[in-house]
């Protein structure tokens, strides 16, 4: 069994390989162009396979990057189209066993370490998921409101990059014997199970996030309503002094108490009273 690990895609060995074992040009072009989705094409002597390493960077969002597989009787090619730390890591810890293994084999065992790369990723989303709701619960805000719409956009990259993960091992456990021994299905199988259960752990985080969403905006319309609870009582409140003020702001004659000089004590005891009964009538009726 060969291995021809490339770490360039635009590397010149890989002409010299797609020579030798009859690589498809549209395979190369994906190769080289890069930003496929994860997915598996069946050629004649291979299966050409794309597959998504995940790595969490240090802000806590999520950066996916490409592994190209070719996959034949004999030999195993994998082209890095990023450098990656997680690929890295991966087809590194892989190289010393290489030797030993079938081409089918070693492509299981990194197709296999990649689905584990996601269970970091799925750790940190809910250690963000139980952070955020527990934020919006206590002291919503709008930076809170912002990282929600962050979250929820890297469970969206996700879940998009594990359905298309789960196609791929559906199908491989479809592939003829010829290209994948027997031996292996059992292994493909549980691969298929792990990007299930990441699947169903994402949509559990989604409506968390969901949740978490709908708690902000009951919490930023309770205090709206809050303030203009507030607002509105105050407003009440003032309105009997306005009503004295302005009618002793238009000098008319014959208003009383106009000509006497403890005129203005007496309005402003209007007002003090008028004001107190309207607040016990406000108490009264429990809008305060």
């Amino acid at each position: 069994m060969e291995w021809h690990d490339l770490r360039d895609p635009n590397d010149p060995e890989l002409d010299r390989l797609a020579e030798r074992y009859h690589l498809h040009p549209l395979h190369i072009e994906d190769c080289r162009h890069g930003g496929q989705n994860a997915k598996i094409e069946e050629n004649e002597t291979y299966l050409f396979i794309v597959l998504k390493p995940v790595e969490v960077v240090s802000d806590g969002s999520l950066a996916f990057s490409d592994l190209d597989l070719f996959l034949g009787h004999d030999y195993l090619i994998t082209v890095q189209e990023s450098d990656s730390s997680v690929t890295r890591q991966i087809l590194d810890r892989l190289r010393a066993d290489s030797g030993r293994l079938r081409a089918d084999q070693l492509f299981y065992k990194v197709a296999d370490a990649i689905v584990d790369s996601y269970l970091p990723a799925l750790d940190r989303l809910d250690e963000i998921c139980d952070a955020l709701e527990e934020e919006v619960l206590e002291r919503p805000s709008p930076e809170a409101l912002e990282r929600i719409f962050g979250a929820k956009r890297n469970l969206i990259e996700l879940r998009r990059v594990l359905a298309n993960t789960r196609d791929v091992a559906n199908h491989l456990l479809r592939a003829r014997p010829d290209r994948i021994s027997q031996d292996l299905w059992p292994f493909l199988r549980d691969i298929y199970d792990h990007v299930a259960r990441a699947l169903d752990t994402v949509e559990v985080q989604r409506d968390i996030l969901s949740g978490a969403l709908e708690i902000y905006l009951s919490s930023i319309s309770q205090r709206t309503n809050q303030v203009m609870k507030v607002l509105t009582v105050l407003g009440t409140i003032a309105l009997p002094a306005l009503l004295v003020t302005s009618f002793y702001g238009m000098n008319l004659h014959g208003l009383p108490w106009s000509d006497s000089p403890h005129g203005g004590l007496m309005a402003a005891a209007v007002m003090f009273v008028s004001t107190v009964v309207l607040l016990v009538l406000l108490r009264v009726l429990r809008w305060l």
